[in-house]
């Protein structure tokens, strides 16, 4: 699949510069995705408990239009940052992303989106929560209760994690938090990806692999798909809407 992947992306007709359509269903304007590229306008300046309350009311009119198609992204900034003219078709999208959201704060917020009625939930989450020094077990477990309470609250609805990507290394990362972010070799992220895939077998949820799509041949988060070593940029948003379009098609 991967080389299906890199094949699909590379064609013209996903490059921005041709236009990309995408079928965003919902009758409620607050439930489809804002703009975000390259920035979210006054939802920009937020903090954390601001977005809390914003996600809130975006999960209740949700719940209350019942869009068809439903698919809830929830994680931290690269969810938050998804472009809503990239996401797969087809689908209403409620985006529950917030910048620097960790395992733990995801966790206690998942009841936001109870009374919805998603066909599918996609869980990326874990690169804050090494970035802040967390170890190992500590992650793994925040997933694997969030796996619990999604499938007991949401019975019907397709969980579907992701695997944490890499970041850039080196000669790639520009972001702020440099420093912090090379500390973490991307060797362990791919044994903690390793662990979590079990984790979700175990669980009977699905796992989707996406390191392999963004790493180099030393494991590093490719240049062309990164705005700063740990961000994507359009480029890295497309092999990862291609990704999950090849995905949702086949479930």
């Amino acid at each position: 699949m991967l080389a299906v992947i890199l094949l699909i992306w590379r064609q013209p007709k996903f490059h921005p510069i041709f236009g990309t359509t995408t079928a965003v269903n919902s009758p409620q304007p607050t439930v489809q995705n804002q703009s975000i590229e390259p920035e979210l306008g006054p939802r920009h300046q937020f903090n954390y408990q601001q977005w809390l309350e914003v996600l809130q009311q975006e999960a209740k009119a949700a719940a209350d239009k019942h869009p068809q198609h439903l698919t809830v992204l929830a994680g931290d900034s690269l969810s938050l940052w998804f472009p809503h003219n990239l996401l797969p078709e087809g689908k209403s999208w409620l985006n529950q992303g917030i910048s620097g959201e960790t395992s733990g704060g995801l966790l206690k917020r998942l009841n936001f989106f109870d009374q919805t009625q998603p066909e599918t939930i996609l869980v990326m989450i874990g690169i804050n929560d090494l970035i802040h020094g967390l170890k190992d077990e500590e992650i793994l477990n925040h997933q694997q209760e969030m796996i619990i309470y999604l499938k007991r609250t949401h019975p019907e609805t397709q969980i579907i994690v992701q695997s944490i990507l890499p970041h850039g290394g080196e000669e790639t990362i520009t972001w702020e938090g440099r420093s912090k972010l090379l500390a973490i070799p991307n060797s362990r992220i791919h044994r903690l990806n390793n662990r979590l895939r079990r984790i979700a077998n175990r669980q009977g949820v699905r796992y989707i692999n996406l390191y392999p799509l963004f790493a180099n041949s030393q494991g590093n988060l490719r240049q062309e798909l990164t705005s700063d070593g740990l961000h994507l940029n359009p480029q890295g948003y497309l092999v990862w809407r291609t990704a999950l379009q090849i995905y949702i098609d086949h479930l």
